[in-house]
């Protein structure tokens, strides 16, 4: 028998982590072992090479969780899209890989009561993370371009630059909402739990971030740290130019049991 490739490694582990949603969230103790695995996991290890995904374009569709709520009437473009490749799904967590073209964002979105690992494979893109704050607080603009807002802390505005830990979010801390902008070609190996569920609630929302100086004299202040380390998140649509496609996944299969 074959030495038991790292993705085979990543599924049992994440099997014996993250046993079903009611269950509860998993360790500390076990998100470290699975951070430490996915520390390990290179390119070649899911039959990826870097720049794989940079001059691909083509027409994609819209097929994975994070987009079901996109409109379907929309019609896949001739663009540079961002291709998510499919690993493993079960009820109770999701392995994927996003590859993002230079230039290539993902939407400031959620993850609501899930928690996220994420490794960057190869490349370098910029994550900007927040957190909502509790307890909530959540006004009424009375300034026609913003509708309802929430103040959440900026938790991570960054560049990451394989090779580099691999990142947690949990439910509510970490930074649970976040946007990714690809600096240049790169890859995310992604571990969501559980996966996105709208049965569940657990639906993707997308956000509008402003800068918290924008309301400021609108709401009064009701914070006493620096402003920049805070801003006002604005439920949105999806937007109009997200595109994200499914790819085919060219690495070793996960064998269920």
């Amino acid at each position: 028998m074959g030495k038991e490739s790292p993705v085979q490694a990543l599924y049992e582990l994440c099997k014996k982590t993250f046993l079903t949603p009611s269950m509860g969230p998993a360790t500390p103790q076990a998100i470290q072992k699975l951070c430490s695995l996915m520390d390990t996991v290179s390119p070649a290890d899911v039959g990826l090479k870097e720049d794989d995904y940079e001059d691909d374009r083509g027409h994609g569709f819209f097929g994975i969780n994070l987009l079901k709520n996109l409109p379907s009437s929309r019609a896949a473009r001739w663009s540079q899209p961002i291709t998510y490749l499919h690993i493993h799904e079960c009820e109770s967590f999701t392995i994927g890989i996003f590859c993002l073209p230079t230039s290539a964002v993902i939407p400031l979105h959620d993850h609501p009561g899930m928690t996220v690992l994420s490794k960057i494979l190869y490349g370098s893109m910029h994550v900007k993370a927040y957190d909502w704050t509790e307890p909530a607080c959540i006004q009424r603009s009375s300034e026609p371009e913003y509708s309802t807002v929430r103040l959440a802390k900026l938790q991570k505005d960054t560049i990451l630059t394989a090779p580099c830990p691999t990142t947690v979010l949990y439910p509510k801390s970490g930074g649970n909402l976040h946007c990714f902008t690809a600096v240049s070609s790169c890859a995310v190996l992604d571990v969501l739990a559980p996966p996105y569920s709208d049965a569940a609630g657990r639906s993707c929302t997308y956000y509008q971030d402003y800068p918290y100086s924008s309301l400021k004299q609108i709401i009064g202040s009701p914070i006493e740290e620096k402003e920049e380390n805070y801003g006002w998140l604005e439920e949105i649509e999806p937007p109009d130019d997200l595109y994200i496609r499914s790819g085919k996944y060219m690495g070793p299969t996960v064998q269920v049991c």
